[in-house]
């Protein structure tokens, strides 16, 4: 009877942590309290509103270039609808309020089952509160909501990871990386075929009953170097050594124009193209996958495609946080480190976004510390992560064969000893 009482206390530990952080995070976004900085709460009351008055018509919003998403994203835009008692911004606050609920809900009902831990509850406490009020303020909530409920649906339900994998591929495509982990033969059929059944038929669906459902790939194409971005770096120095660019708002994200920045991003999506390529080369050579290794190859892929984006936007940081969670929601995961690094990169983060950005947008040295910082953290992370992975899927089960085999030979008799003897 002690362990059922140890795991209700742990639970309530838990609950009281997430309730407490989560009525500041509640009183931020509000406006009972003041976050020093940008008005974090702006987009949902200015860019969501005003493409939920679009969507409502029964079209996407074809003339502006800062609708970049899928068209399930049109979903999570028009869900305010859901609560017509209340205004738009209120609604949207409370929606993402309960999906933050959702995924700590999942959480602790997969720690306390076998083999599970209560850590990745602990992470996504922690790692929420730490990002700060932007977490309410975005649809990016939501999303990985979706995103857990499939890493935790896992190997032993494929069908159903698949499907809302795909469906969180097109709410904000990233979640099709889940996919890169699951065993092969039967789960990775069931579950590609599902996410792509799922993708597919949604498509079609908006497709017919909305225009401009793929207007968002243009839109995504034509974007630059975000300046809170690893590639960013290179022109934060520069400006101090005489590079004659600019900073401007363009489509939708504070970006760096000028000389070499379409050099730059070429170069971040080559290196996403190298990242994806080593999950490929990953996923032939594994040999063996561990209860965690769907979740884990999950984490190594979205932080490899984050650390090489051209475009890392504070809420990015949730999507790992909430991969990070699942991966140490169990107990055969070797991810603790590399989550602590994403745990510290998410507090960075609120300090250069909202709390300090002005010294971003500067390029001042504080601004360029906090993203030297954040940016390292991430990168050390993903190649943490990629290690450790790699050692606990190939490395050590081929050197385990090594030994076996030598073992084997050590033990058989020689064709000159007396046991072979004729």
């Amino acid at each position: 009877m002690k362990y059922p009482k140890r795991g209700v206390v742990r639970v309530a530990r838990i609950l009281t942590v997430w309730v407490l952080t989560r009525t500041v995070l509640l009183l931020c976004v509000f406006k009972v309290l003041t976050v020093p900085g940008p008005d974090v709460t702006s987009d949902v009351a200015v860019i969501y509103q005003g493409w939920y008055e679009v969507l409502r018509t029964g079209t996407f919003p074809l003339d502006d270039v800062t609708w970049q998403y899928p068209p399930a994203a049109a979903l999570a835009v028009l869900s305010p609808a859901l609560l017509p008692f209340v205004d738009y911004t209120s609604a949207f606050f409370v929606l993402a309020f309960l999906a933050d609920g959702l995924v700590c809900g999942l959480l602790l009902y997969a720690g306390r089952r076998p083999g599970k831990s209560l850590r990745g509850a602990w992470v996504w406490v922690a790692g929420v509160a730490l990002l700060g009020p932007i977490v309410y303020a975005r649809y990016d909530v939501m999303v990985t909501a979706v995103a857990v409920a499939a890493l935790l649906a896992g190997a032993r339900h494929p069908r159903t990871m698949g499907a809302l994998a795909g469906f969180g591929a097109l709410l904000k495509v990233w979640p099709a990386l889940l996919l890169i982990g699951m065993p092969r033969a039967r789960a990775t059929r069931s579950s590609w075929g599902a996410a792509a059944v799922t993708a597919v038929g949604m498509t079609l669906v908006f497709l017919v009953t909305m225009p401009g459902a793929l207007a968002f790939l243009t839109f995504q194409r034509d974007r630059g170097t975000e300046i809170e971005s690893l590639g960013a770096l290179v022109f934060h120095v520069a400006r101090h050594l005489g590079w004659r660019g600019e900073v401007q708002l363009n489509y939708g994200s504070v970006e760096f124009l000028g000389p070499y920045v379409t050099l730059v991003s070429t170069v971040a999506q080559g290196l996403s193209v190298v990242a994806l390529c080593w999950l490929v080369v990953w996923r032939l050579r594994a040999r063996v996958r561990s209860a965690s290794t769907v979740a884990d190859a999950a984490f190594v892929a979205v932080l490899l495609f984050t650390a090489t984006s051209r475009v890392i936007s504070p809420q990015y940081l949730l999507w790992l946080v909430g991969a990070a969670a699942v991966c140490l929601a169990f107990r055969a995961s070797r991810m603790a480190l590399p989550a602590g690094l994403v745990l510290a990169a998410t507090f960075v983060t609120f300090l250069e976004f909202p709390l300090w950005f002005s010294h971003v947008v500067a390029s001042d040295p504080l601004g360029i510390t906090l993203l030297f910082v954040r940016n390292g953290l991430l990168v050390a992370a993903a190649l943490l992560a990629c290690r450790n992975l790699w050692r606990q899927t190939v490395a050590e089960p081929r050197a385990r064969e090594r030994a076996a085999a030598s073992g084997e030979v050590s033990r058989a008799p020689r064709a000159d000893t007396y046991a072979t003897a004729p």
